[in-house]
């Protein structure tokens, strides 16, 4: 049913279209008919017209395009014949950067030597001064406050001093502790050569009271018997093997260690005791454990054997350090002249380049130029050749149009005048077509509900379906997880048993580790005191090598650094003086006479001019220190003349010719600034004479208008700055009748009102106009105020005309006429006038134009 209806309506819509065209078709030629023969055949002569002067406009344009075709052949020919002339210049740019970037790397690396060196410096200096404080600090340590350093002082007045123990000693590096500990207060002690000389250093500490000191003797024999000490083993030594003394000392400090031997630990104390009787054993720690005794623990202060060992091993890296900022200088220096030397390679390497970058530059500006005039001479002929297309198109237009309306015309001119088409056919089937149309809208509404109906049945069955499916789903899950839970129950139960079995073989994994870590330890123990031996001899070899090391590079440093100045001075020679090496020495070498300079030989002339009897220059020998002078000399009288200006002779014209331009304009703006000036002022004695009349008359009138607007009360004008009219400001005094304020800021609002109102007015009287505009000026007056502002009004009136804008009755009682808008219920504005005259008291409505505008409020 639908498809019929559907069918029905498309035959009687095309039915209707046919007619309707028919129709228009009609209708149009009737109107062609009606407009008449005259307007097609002004459009046609247009038309006409229009196509003479697009032919003219395309002639013209195929001219012009005539011309740019061969701008564009020219400019073509010439880019051409530039490019064939190798436009854009040939230059070694790869070998130019390559030189650069050589140059670039060289001056790199020895800016980073620079920088090691001076890092180096800088640590050579820090570990100076570190070890310099350290030295000092451990010497103050050294300064005796005791009868020991009372005699160390004395040392003149004590015979046979000689000196402190601990200074007199030289331990082995790592048994001072223990050496300090065995020897006890000897440590501390001063040495004396003989035993009398002990009595006179006693008598010297009672007779100035300057405490105790312990006194080691010398001069006596050894006797120590050596034979009777067992043989030590597990690495103990005896501790006259760690220290040595002068001969003078040694009997007293053998006898001191007679029998004390130094061990690593307690543990090998205790040990060696154990085996030998009689032995005292001391650990490196300064623990001493004999049989019956033993000394020791932390905290122990430090001996004056530790201190000067200190000390000792100090000064010794003191002077490494200083050897280490010699070298390290040296190097630096040597480094410096390398860096300059590559940063000189730089410049020249940057300066060349950018010679040739320029040169390239002016070469594709060049070809750039060409290039454009090329591109814009084609551009202008492509611009032309569309232009000639859109015009030739336009003409096409022009030409069809002309055709049509040349038809039409014939066509009118033949046809006889109709009248009204019939629309009989047209409107029956519009009838029909609007009833197959309800038809068709009744058949698609009843399609779509039935449509609906399937859509929402075909819903519910789906979301039923979905709702399965999932519920299924989560009985899989469900499921799926049962089953992980008994696997992970398993699984907790075998790992509990397995981790049972790893604790025991943990347990006895670890004891194992144990036992192989202590031997481990031994064996490291005894490795590491072997590495620090072989380190020690490392290091020692290695302060050898870097000393050859330093030596070699410096003599390469400062071989290169002559080699480098031959170079630099070859080329020097070359560039400056066109001459070459061989030929220079052979010409002005040193075995080669002098020739007397320039001024001796002026100064000769001039003697013989003045006919003195004087000898003639002759050369000498070449002394150097002499010729630098001269070079110096020389240099410094070049760089006073400045370099050499070809062009200067032209500049100065040009600026000289600048110069008088430039003098003729000053004298010119000194006179019109003379006449400026002149202006200026009269203008200012103009406006000040006028300013000052018109304040005077303003304040004068000011007064009087003040008194009317306020009876009993004061006002009047004053000025900021009476002695500079020019740039003074005016001020305002008012003092309303039983008020003592002069501020404005302290008055009311219809007192500022009226002071401004009088203000406006003072100056309406002193310098009257023909008429005066006035915007509620009395809206915020009261009655008594605004009556006294009509009488001035009043008096404005005689000389002036006033168009006053208000809402106010009184001040429309007084007005000669009044206009006002009015806006109707259609929302038309309407202008209306009132004369308020006796003698014209009918109203008279003004004409006023009306204009469905904007709705005025009134």
């Amino acid at each position: 049913m639908l498809a019929e209806a559907t069918e029905r309506r498309e035959h009687l819509e095309r039915v209707v279209q046919e007619a309707e065209r028919a129709h228009m078709a009609a209708v149009r030629a009737i109107a062609d008919r009606r407009e008449g023969i005259a307007k097609l055949s002004g459009q046609v002569e247009a038309l006409r017209s229009k196509n003479n002067a697009t032919a003219d406009e395309v002639e013209r344009i195929s001219a012009s395009i005539e011309e740019s075709e061969a701008r564009a052949e020219t400019a073509a020919e010439a880019l051409e014949a530039a490019r064939a002339e190798g436009g854009v210049e040939d230059s070694d740019d790869e070998g130019l950067q390559e030189r650069h970037q050589r140059a670039v790397e060289a001056a790199n690396v020895a800016k980073q030597r620079v920088d090691e060196l001076v890092k180096a410096e800088r640590s050579a200096e820090r570990d100076i001064a570190s070890e310099k404080a350290r030295v000092d600090a451990l010497s103050m340590g050294l300064n005796r406050k005791d009868g020991a350093g009372a005699l160390l002082q004395a040392s003149e007045q004590v015979p046979g001093l000689l000196g402190s123990v601990a200074t007199l000693l030289t331990v082995e590096t790592g048994f001072e502790v223990a050496l300090a500990a065995a020897l006890g207060p000897v440590a501390d002690a001063v040495a004396l050569s003989a035993g009398g000389d002990a009595l006179t250093a006693l008598a010297y500490l009672k007779d100035n009271e300057s405490g105790r000191a312990g006194l080691l003797l010398g001069g006596a024999r050894s006797d120590v018997d050596l034979t009777s000490w067992p043989a030590l083993s597990g690495g103990a030594r005896w501790a006259r093997e760690v220290v040595t003394a002068p001969e003078a000392l040694r009997p007293a400090v053998e006898r001191a260690l007679a029998r004390v031997a130094v061990v690593d630990g307690l543990d090998d104390a205790r040990a060696l005791i154990a085996r030998h009787a009689g032995v005292t054993a001391v650990t490196r720690d300064g623990d001493v454990l004999g049989e019956h005794w033993a000394v020791g623990g932390s905290a122990k202060d430090e001996s004056v054997i530790e201190v000067q060992a200190a000390v000792d091993e100090a000064q010794d890296r003191l002077a490494a350090a200083e050897r280490a900022l010699e070298r390290a200088s040296a190097e630096l220096e040597g480094a410096r002249a390398e860096q300059d030397a590559r940063q000189g390679e730089v410049t020249a390497a940057k300066e060349a380049l950018g010679e040739a970058k320029v040169r390239k530059a002016r070469s594709t500006e060049r070809l750039s130029s060409l290039e454009q005039t090329a591109r814009s001479a084609e551009s202008e002929v492509e611009r032309l050749r569309n232009q000639r297309a859109k015009v030739e198109q336009s003409r096409q237009d022009v030409l069809t149009q002309l055709a049509e309306l040349e038809d039409r015309l014939a066509a009118v001119s033949e046809e006889p005048v109709e009248e009204d088409p019939d629309t009989s056919e047209r409107d029956d089937a519009a009838e029909s077509l609007t009833a197959v149309r309800q038809e068709e809208v009744d058949a698609r509404l009843a399609l779509r509900t039935a449509e609906e109906r399937a859509r929402s049945i075909a819903g519910k069955s789906d979301a039923l379906l979905r709702e399965a499916e999932a519920e299924r789903q989560a009985r899989e899950r469900a499921e799926q997880a049962r089953v992980a839970r008994e696997r992970g129950a398993a699984i907790a139960e075998a790992v509990a048993t397995g981790g049972e079995v790893a604790l025991d073989r943990i347990e006895t994994s670890l004891q194992r580790a144990a036992a192989e870590r202590d031997a481990i330890k031994a064996r490291r123990e005894e490795r590491e005191t072997a590495l620090m031996q072989v380190r020690g001899k490392v290091k020692e070899l290695t302060g050898e090598l870097e000393k050859l090391t330093d030596a070699v590079h410096r003599d390469e440093v400062v071989r290169a650094e002559q080699r480098l100045r031959l170079e630099q001075l070859e080329t020097k020679i070359t560039e400056e003086f066109g001459i070459g090496l061989d030929d220079l020495v052979s010409e002005y070498g040193p075995h080669v006479d002098v020739p007397p300079g320039a001024g001796e030989l002026a100064e000769y002339e001039a003697a013989k001019e003045r006919g003195e009897t004087v000898a003639e220059p002759q050369p000498f020998q070449y002394d150097r220190p002499t010729q630098e002078r001269r070079a110096k000399r020389a240099e410094k009288d070049l760089a006073q003349l400045g370099k050499v200006n070809p062009l200067a002779l032209e500049e100065f014209a040009a600026l000289e010719e600048r110069y008088k331009f430039l003098s003729t304009q000053l004298e010119d703006l000194k006179e019109t600034r003379k006449d400026l000036l002149t202006v200026i002022q009269e203008v200012d004695d103009k406006i000040l004479e006028v300013f000052t009349s018109a304040y005077e008359d303003v304040a004068r009138e000011f007064e009087t208008v003040f008194s009317v607007l306020f009876p009993g009360g004061e006002g009047r004008m004053v000025l900021t700055e009476p002695d500079d009219m020019l740039a003074t400001g005016v001020d305002v005094e008012a003092r309303p009748p039983g008020k003592k304020v002069k501020r404005l800021s302290l008055l009311s609002g219809g007192e500022k009102s009226l002071v401004a109102v009088a203000m406006l007015v003072a100056i309406f009287r002193a310098r009257p106009s023909p008429f005066y505009v006035m915007d509620e000026v009395e809206a915020a007056l009261d009655d008594t105020n605004m009556r006294r502002l009509i009488g001035l009004m009043e008096q404005l009136r005689d000389s002036s005309q006033l168009i006053i804008i208000t809402h106010q009755k009184p001040t429309m009682e007084i007005a000669d006429a009044l206009y006002g808008v009015s806006m109707q219920g259609d929302g038309i504005t309407k202008v209306i006038s009132q004369r308020m005259r006796a003698d014209t008291a009918e109203p008279e409505p003004a004409p006023a134009e009306v204009a469905e505008a904007e709705p005025i409020e009134a």
